[in-house]
């Protein structure tokens, strides 16, 4: 689809909407590697808050962070703990939260190492820092194009896997991580990477219009996150743990 939307709404990606199969297996993700129980939990890049209300169901201590004003407006209409701030510089004490989450967040943020840093800084000694975010290597663009002024909307393939200069003039807008450049992004924290892995989508849209073909999907490609096969996969899935000592790793 082309449309002409701001160019400022675009760069701020689309939040979820809805809870669907998708949002249910991500949330599963990070409860087996940081546990949400009683936690104080901190959602970067909230939007309308979808997540922070899931999060409720197991702590009452959640806030959720965004710099889009308006989301964060119609967000609290249902949602407490929503505040307005950017990620470089968290409205927070140290040490303030047991778990941050980023949430196909870091493409969109002006500076993602110094975002992981006021991460980590608001984070307990023990605590975890949980990281989605674009694979390059996936073979779909899905924030969508601009050709010229004319903005595309969906997923367009193989864009990920042109040449820098031209990728990046296609999409200005976000970023999509190699391996190597998601790590740079946290190399010089002083955390311990308890996992750096990739999933797959829900393929919620797919199942929606035709069910075995997205359930094929994702028996298939989720079998294929413990195979090579995952360097393909929607996002990078890294878990980033603050030690309880000083040092770097």
């Amino acid at each position: 689809m082309v449309t002409t939307p701001d160019r400022a709404e675009v760069a701020l990606g689309n939040p979820s909407f809805v809870w669907r199969f998708g949002q249910d297996r991500r949330l599963n993700l990070i409860r087996h590697y940081a546990p949400l129980e009683s936690a104080r939990i901190l959602d970067i890049g909230c939007g309308l808050g979808v997540y922070v209300r899931k999060f409720r169901e197991f702590s009452d201590r959640v806030n959720g962070i965004d710099i889009d004003a308006k989301r964060l407006h119609e967000g609290a209409r249902t949602t407490p703990g929503l505040m307005l701030s950017a990620s470089e510089t968290l409205p927070f004490r140290d040490a303030a939260f047991d778990v941050v989450v980023l949430n196909e967040v870091i493409e969109h943020v002006r500076d993602d190492a110094a975002t992981l840093a006021e991460a980590l800084r608001v984070i307990r000694p023990g605590g975890h820092i949980v990281i989605f975010a674009p694979n390059r290597l996936y073979p779909f663009e899905t924030h969508g194009i601009y050709v010229g002024k004319r903005f595309i909307f969906g997923n367009i393939p193989l864009i990920n896997w042109l040449p820098d200069p031209l990728r990046n003039k296609l999409v200005p807008h976000a970023r999509a991580y190699t391996q190597n450049s998601i790590r740079r992004a946290y190399r010089n924290l002083d955390a311990r990477v308890n996992l750096e892995t990739y999933v797959y989508p829900g393929f919620d849209n797919i199942v929606a219009r035709r069910k075995w073909l997205g359930r094929f999907l994702r028996a298939a490609l989720y079998r294929a996150e413990r195979t090579p096969l995952k360097i393909f996969g929607l996002s990078h899935f890294v878990v980033l743990e603050k030690p309880a000592a000083a040092g770097k790793r």
